[in-house]
């Protein structure tokens, strides 16, 4: 009975103990491999040479949950063993200084290749700063657009419309402004006319009655050679 007993428990310690330590040798050879959606970096040495690192996920809670949270991959649960390679951050998220490559403290991942339904739009919060700093700018273009745009000047009665139509009625209203000047200028040399007459017919009865003396006759002489009786 006791070979037996320790015959059967040969091939029981030999069915399960060797299973069980190869299934772990196995798990230990496994490289870790990037859980970010796509990635297929592992960890080996090709990776090593093109200088891309692992990473583990940060302790903390808040910030563990926002690293979940970046790589959008619906119901999936880090564990301690979880890590994501160096292409899924910024340059300036990652400390090379030392030997080994770190993430920056409060960093998060932000480069990935997601599909087309994962994809999202990011809106930015804006605060009350940035939207003081949007009205300030705002401001200074429509001050400088005001500065720079050539302007007519409208205080000349030469500043032309800029549309066909506008420039039309200029035109016309222009055209009868000089016509109206040109009959005023003709009733004026007409009534200028007249009122020169008037003298000369008053200086040369004057004349023919003896009452004229030498500055009337000056002036006699002057409009006579001058005007053209009408």
């Amino acid at each position: 009975m006791f070979r037996s007993f320790t015959f059967r428990e040969s091939q029981r310690r030999r069915h399960i103990g060797p299973g069980n330590s190869l299934s772990l040798e196995i798990k230990k050879k496994m490289p870790d491999s990037c859980v970010a959606w796509g990635c297929k970096n592992r960890r080996t040495t090709l990776t090593k040479s093109r200088g891309i690192t692992f990473h583990k996920f940060p302790k903390g809670k808040a910030l563990r949950k926002q690293w979940e949270i970046a790589l959008r991959r619906k119901g999936f649960s880090v564990s301690d063993s979880s890590v994501l390679c160096s292409e899924h951050f910024r340059e300036q998220d990652l400390d090379r200084t030392g030997q080994t490559v770190r993430v920056r403290d409060g960093a998060k991942p932000s480069v990935f290749n997601f599909p087309a339904h994962l994809q999202r739009p990011v809106s930015t919060r804006k605060t009350r700063t940035s939207r003081r700093a949007e009205e300030s700018l705002s401001v200074d273009c429509s001050l400088q657009l005001q500065e720079t745009k050539p302007l007519p000047n409208v205080d000349h009665s030469y500043a032309l419309p800029a549309d066909p139509t506008g420039l039309k009625a200029r035109l016309s209203e222009a055209l009868a402004r000089v016509e109206s000047l040109e009959r005023d200028m003709r009733n004026v040399k007409k009534r200028e006319q007249r009122a020169k007459n008037i003298v000369l017919a008053l200086l040369q009865d004057l004349s023919g009655k003896n009452l004229i003396d030498e500055e009337l006759e000056h002036k006699l002489n002057f409009y006579s050679g001058k005007i053209k009786i009408l």
